[in-house]
């Protein structure tokens, strides 16, 4: 049962994480830029707010042409920097002729160490100003000098920088996913090539896993290797201990035969039944051992275009009287993954079969298709003889049953063929076919593309 992919979920994991982090990285360094930018502007302030208080105390006259800022910014009409000097009952003595049409309020509180009030208001022309005021008493008067920033601009600034910044991160966070999925891919790599290793087993081309792997999935590896071997000592010891009961039971069975067969009435002729059918059982289950020997060894495939083209030229001698249209498959045919004797043997019961039942016409097919379990290697073989019911077509794949007892042959083909292809996880299927007989479809698992030749003409 397959979940995703290790590599996208890192992928989007790691995604995920960069989202969030650029994010707030974005947002902070435009917080940082902020107050750098609103620190620089108190410090602004600050300077001229002392320059002008010197200034005053210098001249001892408020209204002293003296008494000047020098930055080009406050001579501009509604640039949000201003400066004036005023008492406390609001009188304004001296100013900045960029003040035109506003005013500003006078802040509460009490003043900081250094004798000054901060705040930020909105002037008349609806920008945001930062306004440091501070007192300077000079007998027998009492003045305020205050200065505003256009802190506006700052704002204006802020944003800019942080539409830069985040288009910034965004082309770095693009590149860091490319990264990202790159090291993914290249972190999963070891886990491809062990599923190719795995995969080459499965596929009859190496017995074992072979590789270098990193110390993370080298032991699976390991394990994966070591379950081979088990497997093939387990099924090596059953078999030999199913040959080995099969054999020691045939002396035994083949005395009492003889003996029954000797002997004359009722009690001989039960027990020479019943000593042949054990004899029939005991060889069953040989069979059934070799077919499981056989189809345990890891390794093997077989060219099924090849195989069907030579046993079609032998049925076409057996069976002279038979047409047999062999639909030749393209290159792109998979394999058969198992052995070469098997797929013969159950290719060959089902075609001569159909042989024998047909009126003279026989069709093979071979393809390929997708199944949950993965490709599968169809074979079809219809016939135009009489064809089977449905209840006819379950019966004949039991054991040793047989509808016409005319016909040649123990009742053995079809079930020899149903139980190796039970032992190669494959399908049997007995349909009605469009020539109006029967249509065998015969599903075996497929190897790999590999040395495939071109198939001679049938």
């Amino acid at each position: 049962m397959r979940k995703g992919s290790i590599a996208a979920s890192l992928f989007w994991l790691s995604a995920g994480w960069l989202v969030v982090a650029l994010v707030a990285t974005g947002f902070l360094l435009t917080d940082l830029y902020s107050r750098a930018l609103d620190n620089s502007l108190a410090d602004s302030l600050d300077f001229q707010v002392e320059s002008l208080t010197a200034a005053l105390l210098e001249t001892g006259d408020p209204l002293s042409d003296e008494i000047r800022v020098t930055d080009p910014r406050f001579d501009r009409p509604r640039s949000g920097w201003y400066w004036m000097i005023r008492d406390a009952d609001g009188t304004l003595y001296n100013l900045s002729t960029s003040v035109v049409g506003i005013d500003v309020p006078a802040m509460m509180g009490p003043p900081d160490a250094r004798g000054r009030r901060t705040a930020i208001v909105d002037d008349a022309f609806g920008t945001r100003l930062r306004v440091v005021e501070r007192t300077v008493t000079l007998a027998p008067r009492t003045y305020q000098i205050v200065v505003t920033g256009n802190l506006s601009e700052i704002l204006e600034l802020v944003e800019g920088f942080r539409g830069q910044t985040f288009i910034v991160l965004g082309a770095v966070g693009v590149m860091l996913a490319i990264m990202s999925a790159i090291v993914a891919r290249f972190a999963m790599r070891p886990i491809s090539r062990l599923s190719q290793a795995i995969e080459s087993v499965r596929e009859g081309e190496s017995v074992a896993v072979t590789g270098t792997y990193p110390r993370e999935i080298a032991p699976l590896a390991e394990e994966v290797n070591e379950l081979l071997r088990s497997n093939v000592q387990i099924i090596e010891r059953a078999r030999n201990q199913v040959g080995n009961l099969a054999h020691g039971l045939k002396t035994p069975i083949a005395v009492l035969r003889n003996e029954a067969a000797s002997k004359k009435g009722a009690l001989a002729d039960v027990v020479l039944a019943e000593s042949e059918k054990m004899s029939s059982m005991v060889s069953t289950y040989l069979e059934r051992a070799r077919l499981a020997a056989r189809t345990s060894v890891v390794g093997k495939k077989a060219d099924s275009t090849m195989i069907m083209l030579r046993l079609t030229r032998v049925m076409r001698k057996i069976h002279p009287g038979v047409t047999i249209a062999f639909q030749r498959p393209d290159a792109s045919l998979p394999w058969f993954r198992g052995d070469e004797a098997d797929l013969e043997e159950m290719a060959g019961n089902l075609l001569d079969n159909a042989c024998k039942w047909s009126k003279g016409q026989v069709g093979v097919r071979l393809s390929s298709e997708r199944s949950d379990t993965g490709a599968m290697l169809l074979i079809r073989i219809d016939d135009n003889g009489p064809g089977l019911s449905e209840e006819d077509a379950q019966k004949v794949l039991r054991r040793g049953v047989r509808l016409d007892e005319k016909t040649p042959g123990s009742g053995l083909g079809l079930d020899i063929v149903k139980e190796l292809v039970d032992v190669y996880g494959g399908s049997l299927a007995l349909k009605r076919s469009a020539l109006g007989g029967l249509l065998v479809e015969l599903r075996l698992p497929t190897a790999r593309l590999g040395g495939i030749s071109k198939p001679a003409a049938a």
